[in-house]
């Protein structure tokens, strides 16, 4: 009977037990090993510190150090002094190449000493502890912090080796001062690359990060260098410094010699940054969203472009531009000279024509890195500096009329619009040539009038001005009234057209490269022609003829070829001169930015001689 009810009971038992059996099976299935756990919510596949990026002149000289937050330049572990490596493995985790991230011994002496004191005196911090801490957390002195540092430093020891763990370790630390990173620091304390350091300097620069405030070099110099010299006896202590060499160390001299980042050419510099972003935006596809009439497609896709540019600069990208330092700081000079009264501005553009590059920007007489730039953001009428774009070029275009053709300059009346020529003075019958040198003004009318206005704007549509609209389609603008007008960037880039009769957007960047080289952006224009070339060949007799006996003979200068054309608007508010020569296109443009007559210097011709003094010293 047992046997029986054995037999019952174990039969009864064997579905209970395999469905114990599924069910433990089922949620060992379920279950995730802690490895995974790890790897989906703390992913180290790559650690990406900021670096500095940098911003070079066409002859390869750095004319701008970027950095959006921490300043660092990234240094391999191979150009680090194997010496530094020591002394941080011996000052700061001595069993670094044995642990997996956690020194439990150091923890323990730093909890029974935290204990000791009720309060948090001591971390007991591994090289990678310290890693992680940098780089993921911050430097709040709590348990959680701690705890939180620990399961990121066994993180990253499973993920990297020793010598990545040391590269990024020696990188990411902070040496005060703004300095992150080795060579960051060696470069500002001591103006020389970390391989140039002496070992007492190499020490002395370990001495910081332990309490980057308390051992702050400029602050607390003494108390530096007495830390440089415990550092140098513990390395004495654990063998790997000789007492003889130490004695030398500690007597050697630490002179500091501070540096200041590269900061040139604000004018220039300034635009630069706001063409970058036009370049990554036109590269990602942005560019028709940031055009966009709905306010919250803009605002994102303005969002997502900041974002992009920001990782862009913190990911240590040179950007490579065209700039010629020369002719810059020639045409800064130039611009200041020329221009006495205080209130008075100028800016200038030159573009080298035959590349399409902008090799010199000037925003401002005394202009400050940001502030506001006159070269492209302000917009003014161009006054009789438009003549040459919307009146003769396009008339010469669709006629092909001869330069001795017969236009009239007597008095325009049209609709109550009554312009005059400058001098008020009503001629007769004169020549094309004539008209355009004299800059008058009511044969540009009648020359406007007889293209169309439609079909003169057409020709103007081409080059892209930002604010011109339906809205300036009217006979006054043949003359230059605008409602906003152009920037000197604007019109002198148009003006290049006088070349060849291609017209391509002139650009400051000529590339953005990665610290391996690889291009990352690159402008992709294409030139479109938009004047033919015997508009283009009786236009440069016109623009040269202005010069050598029209409006701009003060601009003459002898070579092999030199032309343009001069602007000024109603009460003498805008003085404008853009013209050619062999190789530049240059345009000078100066005013009060609230508009005012500046009649008290026009006798003196100051956009002219700017213009003449760069365009000689291009040439």
């Amino acid at each position: 009977m047992r046997t029986y009810l054995g037999y019952i009971t174990i039969f009864l038992l064997v579905p209970i037990l395999i469905l114990f059996i599924f069910l433990s099976y089922q949620e060992w299935s379920l279950a995730q090993s802690p490895y995974h756990v790890l790897d989906e919510r703390i992913p180290i596949e790559s650690i990406e510190l900021a670096q500095n990026s940098y911003m070079k002149a066409a002859n390869g000289k750095v004319i701008s150090e970027i950095s959006t937050g921490e300043k660092r330049s990234y240094l391999k572990l191979e150009d680090i002094p194997l010496f530094l490596e020591n002394l941080f493995i011996v000052t700061e985790d001595q069993k670094f190449y044995d642990h997996a991230g956690v020194d439990l011994s150091g923890i323990s002496r730093a909890l029974l000493i935290n204990s000791q004191n009720n309060n948090i005196e001591q971390g007991g911090s591994t090289i990678t502890q310290q890693l992680a801490r940098n780089v993921y957390l911050s430097h709040d002195r709590t348990y959680n912090r701690k705890l939180s540092e620990l399961i990121y430093a066994y993180q990253i020891e499973r993920k990297k080796s020793k010598p990545e763990i040391m590269e990024l370790y020696l990188n990411a630390i902070y040496f005060s001062n703004g300095a992150y990173g080795i060579e960051t620091a060696s470069h500002y304390y001591f103006s020389k690359p970390t391989g140039e350091l002496s070992k007492a300097e190499l020490a002395f620069l370990a001495a910081i990060p332990n309490n980057p405030e308390n051992y702050n070099p400029l602050k607390h110099f003494d108390a530096t260098k007495k830390r440089q010299e415990r550092l140098l006896k513990q390395m004495v202590a654990e063998g790997n410094l000789e007492q003889t060499e130490y004695e030398k160390l500690i007597e050697s001299t630490i002179k500091l010699d501070l540096s200041t980042p590269v900061d040139l050419y604000p004018d220039y510099v300034t635009y630069v940054h706001q063409e970058l972003k036009n370049l990554v935006a036109s590269s990602e596809g942005l560019d028709k969203s940031l055009q966009s009439t709905d306010v919250a497609i803009r605002k994102q896709a303005e969002a997502e472009l900041d974002k992009k540019v920001e990782k862009l600069l913190n990911s240590g990208v040179t950007i490579h531009t065209a700039l010629d330092t020369k002719l810059q700081t020639q045409s800064k000079t130039a611009v200041q000279s020329k221009i006495g009264v205080n209130d008075i501005e100028g800016a200038l553009v030159v573009i080298q024509h035959h590349t399409h590059e902008l090799v010199s920007l000037i925003g401002g007489k005394d202009y400050k890195k940001n502030s506001f730039n006159r070269a492209y953001q302000s917009y003014r009428q161009p006054g009789s500096a438009i003549k040459p774009l919307l009146d003769y070029a396009p008339y010469l275009e669709e006629t092909d009329a001869d330069l001795n053709q017969l236009v009239s300059g007597a008095s325009y009346c049209s609709n109550s619009y009554c312009p005059k020529n400058y001098s008020g003075d009503s001629y007769g019958m004169v020549t094309l040539r004539t008209a355009f040198a004299q800059s008058y003004n009511t044969p540009a009318i009648r020359l406007f009038e007889k293209t169309g206005v439609e079909t003169s704007f057409k020709y103007l549509d081409a080059f892209n001005f930002k604010k011109v609209s339906k809205k300036d389609h009217h006979t006054s603008s043949a003359i230059g009234g605008f409602e906003y007008g152009m920037s000197p960037l604007e019109l002198t880039n148009a003006y290049t057209s006088f070349n060849d009769g291609n017209y391509q957007p002139a650009r400051a960047i000529i590339k953005v490269t990665d610290q391996e080289g690889k291009v990352l952006y690159k402008w992709k224009d294409s030139s479109k022609e938009i004047w033919n070339k015997g508009t283009v060949a009786k236009m440069r007799q016109l623009l040269h003829e202005t010069t050598l006996s029209g409006t701009a003979r003060k601009a003459y200068f002898p070579t092999d070829y030199v032309g343009g054309k001069t602007g000024t608007t109603n009460d003498v508010k805008d003085m404008w001169f853009v013209g050619l020569t062999a190789n530049y296109t240059t345009g000078v443009w100066i005013g009060r930015d609230k508009p005012s007559n500046l009649q008290s210097i026009y006798s003196h011709t100051p956009h002219l001689l700017i213009w003449k003094d760069i365009s000689q010293t291009a040439e």
